[in-house]
């Protein structure tokens, strides 16, 4: 057993699927720029419950433990060389687990239990959609250098096990949105402090400032769920849906009306992310007293933290509240 752990930790191995993908060495590799949060705020905000709810729960979940479980394990990243590395940003970061191949794993299986007894389709072609998916993400760490094999099994297998283990409290996830105003004190400080006393490193990694990303990021979409039955802001249609639901099928007018809602959002969150961001920073810099502009000021826990998170936050609240208000207000509903 412990030759094979080994043996999937090995960067030759990495190093020979991107050749075998035409991937090879060269003197300065570019930077793939990796997706960003807000763009997987945007695509899950518009599910709504019990969906939504259970994936921005489930997401939380698994990126809070893999995060922690890199600073707390430190495996290293595959070696350069042999392994050609096209990403800069996360080199910082530790390898096990992959926080990539977990998210993947989490939104695509957690979107197929959650949908299987909602809607009518081919089950089998539901979970070959998850795996295919879920795999592409995990090749796709393993190309661009950043994960051995192992790093993105153990995630594969960590986020199978969570899933496992929460899928009976699933149904008091459904629930969160019509419970209690002191509901909201708990999702928001909660997620906060785990942020806030996120495990510390030795040298700064970019690691506590995307998990605090994440963290808020579904604690908005929690908290926008809350806000949409609390007040009544999307209106419930006014006949039942019936139990299980077809698919309509695609056509160029849903295409075109999909696209418009997509990109319609996407602006909205885009501003929202900015406003909030600037204003946030400003706060923070004057209280702390820090010179504006000082990149090494914006990495420390006390602003970097708090900046992030409530930005987050506004992303998400405003991914699950505004954007639908914004779509029905366009008539885009």
């Amino acid at each position: 057993m412990a030759a094979l752990l080994r043996s999937l930790q090995d960067s030759q191995l990495v190093a020979r699927f991107q050749r075998r993908c035409g991937l090879f060495p060269a003197p300065e590799p570019g930077a793939v720029p990796e997706a960003r949060h807000l763009l997987a705020a945007e695509s899950k905000g518009g599910g709504g419950p019990p969906s939504g709810l259970r994936r921005a729960s489930a997401l939380q979940l698994v990126m809070y433990v893999g995060q922690v479980a890199k600073d707390i394990l430190k495996w290293p990243r595959p070696s350069s060389p042999p392994v050609v590395k096209l990403e800069k940003r996360v080199m910082a970061e530790f390898g096990m687990p992959s926080t990539h191949a977990m998210a993947a794993t989490a939104i695509s299986f957690t979107l197929l239990i959650s949908t299987k007894d909602r809607y009518q389709y081919p089950f089998v072609l539901g979970l070959t959609m998850a795996v295919v998916s879920s795999t592409l993400v995990c090749l796709s760490r393993l190309y661009t250098g950043m994960h051995t094999v192992l790093d993105v099994l153990g995630g594969v297998l960590i986020t199978a096990l969570l899933i496992v283990l929460t899928y009976p409290a699933w149904t008091h996830i459904d629930c969160l949105d019509s419970a209690s105003p002191l509901f909201l004190v708990w999702i928001i400080i909660v997620p906060f402090i785990l942020c806030y006393n996120y495990p510390v490193s030795e040298c700064y990694s970019p690691t506590r400032a995307d998990t605090t990303t994440i963290m808020a990021a579904g604690t908005g979409m929690i908290v926008g769920f809350w806000i949409n039955h609390f007040f009544h802001i999307i209106s419930e249609p006014t006949e039942p849906l019936p139990v299980i639901q077809n698919i309509l099928p695609l056509s160029t007018d849903r295409l075109v009306l999909g696209l418009t809602k997509f990109t319609v959002g996407i602006v909205l969150i885009l501003l929202v992310r900015q406003l909030v961001q600037s204003l946030s920073l400003q706060v923070l810099f004057s209280w702390f007293k820090v010179v504006t502009r000082n990149k090494e000021a914006r990495q420390r826990l006390e602003i970097e933290v708090p900046y992030k998170f409530v930005t987050y936050t506004s992303v998400g609240i405003c991914a699950t509240t505004f954007v639908p208000m914004l779509h029905k207000f366009l008539g885009l509903l």
